[in-house]
């Protein structure tokens, strides 16, 4: 068995990845392919996200009743990103979130922005329908 140097002793790796880690290891995201590109944004793109200009990035501007839901939305989001290990960039003004995704590991568009922009809408519409 393997064993690395932690804490001044040596430790095994599997009880070292399993005690003192708190991230799984996870696969590399990809670029989308065009096919993907085709199949995966054309939802987002008919829901209010759009295409960032020079940048494989695409963006949306959630507006809420309040800050209390904007916050909200931002906490469920913020969750969901940590155990994704995928955070968007956003800015947030009293009601307004505005949102932009792009997989930075790739330099672009990958699964993993799909997969948060439809949390994203999926959580707008529960929040703005628990109103």
């Amino acid at each position: 068995m393997t064993t690395v140097f932690l804490n001044n002793t040596w430790v095994p790796v599997l009880r070292c990845i399993s005690k003192y880690s708190t991230k799984r290891i996870r696969k590399m995201p990809s670029l989308l392919t065009k096919e993907e590109r085709v199949e995966l944004l054309q939802p987002l793109l008919s829901n209010q996200w759009s295409l960032v200009q020079d940048r494989d990035a695409i963006y949306k501007e959630f507006l809420f009743s309040d800050f209390i839901q904007a916050f909200g939305f931002m906490t469920q989001v913020a969750l969901k990103s940590e155990k994704m290990n995928h955070h968007p960039e956003w800015f947030n003004v009293y009601n307004k979130v505005q949102v932009t995704l792009s997989t930075h590991d790739v330099s672009g568009l990958s699964s993993n922005d799909i997969n948060l922009a439809t949390f994203l809408d999926k959580t707008e519409k529960s929040i703005k329908a628990s109103s």
